[in-house]
Order: C-alpha cells, then structure tokens, then sequence
C-alpha cells in the first residue's frame, strides 16, 4: 500500500511563497500519476495541479501561472511551488498518486496553508 506523507504547509501573508513537499513509502513517481488538491472548509475538494509519468503538468486556472508541480523520482518526492499566495488559496493541500489509467488513488493526510496577513 503505498503511503503519502506532505510537508511544508504554514502561515504565510499574501504575496508569499511557499513549497509543499511529498514523500512517498516506495519507489512509484516514476510510475504513477501524481497531483495536488486542496480543500478549504466547507467547500468540495479541487484538483489544483497533476503531473504525469513523463512529466507532463497541468494546472487548474485558479493557480496558473503562480503554483508550479515537479517531482524528484530518485528521492521519492514532489513538490508544489506556490507564489504570490492570496488568502483564497487557504486550504488543506492533499498529494495523490494513483497508477495510470486507474482510479485507484493513494492520498496523503494533508498539510494546511493558511494565507493571511
């Protein structure tokens, strides 16, 4: 079973910067598709960015052009490099992975960002 563990949530004003990180239990970033969602409260969780085996990113349009995906397949880990944070960017972020072509999808417990002068 694979395991997500995020890192790098905090409170930031708006304008910052900050890098979430996600560490997997095994060697599956090469193999998997990975992403990044957040939820904030009382709202449905959102897709906010996906990266593919190959490397192939995609953003939703609210965090285009400010967030970017990448990930580091020898280290097991991804990362999601958020700038010029607005307070409706608050939200607990959750990391994926799941197998291509699957559904059968690995989440992390989540790391808050809370954007706020």
């Amino acid at each position: 079973q694979v395991r997500l563990v995020e890192s790098g949530g905090g409170l930031v004003q708006p304008g910052g910067s900050l890098r979430l990180s996600c560490t997997a239990s095994g060697s599956i970033f090469s193999r998997y598709v990975l992403g990044w969602y957040r939820q904030a409260p009382g709202k449905q969780r959102l897709l906010v960015a996906t990266i593919t085996t190959g490397g192939t990113t995609n953003y939703a349009d609210f965090v285009q052009g400010r967030f970017i995906i990448s990930k580091d397949n020898a280290k097991n880990t991804m990362y999601l490099q958020m700038n010029s944070l607005k307070p409706e960017d608050t939200a607990i972020y959750y990391c994926s992975a799941r197998p291509p072509l699957t559904s059968n999808t690995a989440w992390g417990q989540g790391t808050q960002v809370t954007v706020s002068s």
